[in-house]
C-alpha cells in the first residue's frame, strides 16, 4: 500500500514551447465590468506612439481575486529572499482601452 496516496498533488499545467518563451510587458491596463476583469499586458517601446497590447486576459472576479492573493504571496516570498521591491513612482493608468477614464494599472 502506498502511504503517499492521500497527498494532494497540484495539477500540472501543459506549457507549449511557444508559450514557454513568454511575452515581455512593461505596462498593464485593467478594466472591468460587473462580470469580468480584462487585463491587457502591453509594451511601451521607444518610438511607439502608444503601448502595443501583447496579450489580453479575461477573468471572472473570483479568479481575479485569486490572482491578487497569489501575486501578494509571491511578492512577499520574493522580498523575503531578495529584499524590498522599490517602486519610485506608482503608475496610474486613467485611459480605458474601451474609451472613457476607467482603468487603473
Amino acid at each position: 500500500m502506498d502511504d503517499n496516496k492521500d497527498i494532494k498533488k497540484e495539477p500540472q499545467m501543459a506549457i507549449t514551447p511557444e508559450v514557454a518563451h513568454g511575452i515581455y510587458s512593461n505596462i498593464s491596463l485593467i478594466t472591468h465590468s460587473n462580470s469580468e476583469f480584462i487585463i491587457d499586458f502591453a509594451r511601451m517601446l521607444p518610438g511607439l506612439m502608444r503601448p502595443e497590447v501583447a496579450s489580453r486576459i479575461i477573468m471572472t472576479p473570483e479568479n481575479c481575486k485569486r490572482l491578487l492573493f497569489a501575486l501578494q504571496e509571491n511578492v512577499g516570498m520574493f522580498e523575503q529572499k531578495f529584499g524590498p521591491i522599490r517602486v519610485d513612482m506608482p503608475m496610474k493608468q486613467t485611459v480605458s482601452p474601451f474609451g472613457g477614464e476607467k482603468g487603473e494599472a
